[in-house]
């Protein structure tokens, strides 16, 4: 299983960046797909989730500026990341699960940096 993150960058505050994770080696259309990430000194947090049937969850303080969305026939999940602040700067990683009976599957991928300047 790999999951490839990319996007990631420096910006100016109020900016924009797209992630993108592109997955394989899993059947992607049944993992939900989270997008994590982990500031220094700071535990690691999910920002926001899609589920295999499309609903999506953010947390709080990324609420009307992040956008997840999935593209199946690509095995990719994306986040549109806009209005961008310094407190969004962060190491960004993306997360497939899927719970099955009584299993749990979860992947990783190497996370990509995103740097807010004020």
């Amino acid at each position: 299983v790999q999951l490839q993150a990319s996007g990631g960058g420096l910006v100016q505050a109020g900016g924009s960046l797209r992630l993108f994770c592109s997955a394989s080696g899993i059947i992607f259309s049944l993992f939900a797909m989270n997008w994590y990430r982990q500031a220094p000194g700071k535990q690691r947090e999910l920002v926001a989730s899609i589920s295999s049937g499309g609903s999506t969850g953010y947390v709080d303080s990324v609420k009307g500026r992040f956008t997840v969305s999935r593209d199946n026939a690509k095995t990719t999940v994306y986040l549109q990341m806009n209005g961008l602040k310094p407190e969004d700067t962060a190491v960004y990683y993306c997360n497939a699960n899927r719970m099955r009976a009584t299993r749990n599957y979860d992947y990783w991928g190497q996370g990509t940096q995103v740097t807010v300047s004020s």
